[in-house]
């Protein structure tokens, strides 16, 4: 899985397999190593991020510090997902 950033012990990565059509723009979060049980953050047009799934149960002050990072980064983000999807989508 195409690792995007890492902050510490939590990795921020694309999951490869997003399907057709091809979801919005977001990113997953794990710990240690890119995993099926990430958690799921939509990345906005404004570049604000939306908690989609919480499925790795990362601590919530650690989750909250993630988002930040995710939005500071948002233009990166949205150049990688460019890069390997093809195209941006958005979820709101």
């Amino acid at each position: 899985m195409p690792q995007v950033i890492k902050i510490g012990p939590y990795v921020i990565f694309f999951w490869l397999d997003e399907g057709r059509p091809l979801e919005p723009v977001h990113v997953h979060i794990a710990e240690g190593v890119p995993k099926a049980n990430a958690t799921k953050v939509w990345l906005t047009q404004s570049g604000k991020a939306m908690l989609a799934s919480r499925r790795s149960e990362i601590p919530a002050a650690d989750l909250r510090k993630l988002i930040r990072v995710i939005e500071a980064n948002a233009d990166e983000i949205r150049e990688k997902w460019a890069e390997y999807f093809g195209e941006l989508r958005y979820f709101c």
